[in-house]
């Protein structure tokens, strides 16, 4: 009997819990640096939260409170009634909070025309913002990938970082897939709404976003622990715009109906915390397992065979499994020929998930 290998990325109770990641599609070979001052736009959607930002922007004026990386040392902090003629936001900020419904996420939002990381700003910053906060930009010059690799996301791409907290580090593994989950949703619902050709966005585990079988982007899940609660910072990269080096949303669309109207980022992020709001309130209170239906009706994986190899008595044997589901821990569910479960865990170092898969009997 061979022994079983367990790599699991949420050890100590998930206490920092870092899962595999996106931010997007091209491979970044040389370092970028960016050009003069940071920007930074607060905006709220009520007076409340305009308070809040209002307090957020004289905190970050007045002290060394924001923690922002080597190459954003000189920042400049605005509300969007103060932008200028010179510091043109390119996100539509009314627009997105016409279409935002959610009443705890995504309603105080920072927008920068250029940052090195989004997820670098929650996380570095997340005691100084209040729960729900998202950043987004329009270029990332220091995006995180899978195992610490550095990635470009150009313009045309919806990059945004937010922050949410829990308690229960038995269901932290999961909350990946329902970021995951509520970026397709958020796009089935817009096509609807608006009228378009339904986009068969699809996600491959445990958490890229594919697009008529090319990536269009992926999510990014990290945390630590402190008084009782598991800070989160959820990331999410996606193609709406941006055709290389695969595909994006706006350019299937006219593939499917040439001439008709597109996506925008703000429509998409409204719709995304419109969704996930609803989905993490019943991830909560009920389970990943009430989702997960509707999460393996847009995954990819479903029926899909995987062959794994382990050693026994110094022999490389390979096995073929099927996969089924998920498992109560958040890894892929999947029976030999024999019946027999197994739980398939990654070995944390391929970029392909399904290579070099270790696998634990149940």
């Amino acid at each position: 009997m061979p022994f079983p290998v367990r790599i699991h990325p949420f050890a100590a109770a998930a206490a920092a819990a870092t899962v595999a990641v996106i931010i997007h599609l091209r491979r970044r070979h040389s370092h970028i640096s960016a050009m003069g001052p940071t920007l930074l736009v607060l905006s709220a959607k009520s007076p409340e939260e305009l308070k809040l930002a209002q307090s957020l922007k004289l905190k970050f004026e007045t002290s060394d409170a924001l923690n922002l990386s080597e190459e954003e040392k000189e920042v400049k902090v605005l509300l969007d009634s103060e932008v200028g003629p010179t510091d043109q936001m390119k996100f539509e900020v009314g627009l997105y909070m016409g279409f935002l419904v959610a009443s705890k996420f995504g309603r105080l939002l920072i927008w920068s025309p250029r940052l090195s990381s989004t997820h670098d700003l929650v996380s570095k910053n997340f005691h100084e913002l209040p729960c729900g906060t998202v950043c987004i930009t329009d270029v990332q010059f220091k995006g995180r990938g899978r195992s610490k690799n550095v990635w470009d996301s150009p313009l045309g791409c919806l990059l945004f970082s937010f922050t949410l907290q829990m308690e229960d580090g038995r269901k932290l593994p999961l909350l990946q897939y329902v970021v995951s989950l509520a970026v397709t949703e958020a796009i089935k619902h817009l096509c609807q709404e608006k009228g378009l050709p339904q986009l068969d966005l699809r996600i491959k585990w445990p958490n890229d976003l594919y697009l008529e079988g090319l990536k269009v982007g992926g999510i990014l899940c990290t945390s630590s622990y402190q008084s009782k609660f598991f800070s989160v910072s959820a990331g999410v990269g996606l193609n709406v715009d941006n055709h290389e080096p695969t595909t994006c949303l706006n350019v299937m669309l006219q593939k499917r109906r040439p001439n008709s109207s597109k996506l925008t980022r703000e429509q998409i992020l409204a719709s995304f915390f419109n969704k996930f709001e609803d989905l993490f309130e019943i991830f909560l209170k009920e389970g990943f397992n009430v989702l997960e239906d509707l999460y393996c009706k847009t995954w990819l994986h479903s029926g899909q065979k995987v062959v794994i190899e382990e050693k026994i008595d110094g022999r490389s044997i390979q096995v073929e499994v099927t996969i089924q589901g998920l498992t109560s821990s958040g890894y892929l569910l999947a029976t030999d020929k024999q019946n027999n479960f197994y739980e398939l865990h990654p070995d944390g170092n391929s970029f392909d998930f399904f290579k070099g898969l270790v696998r634990r009997k149940l």
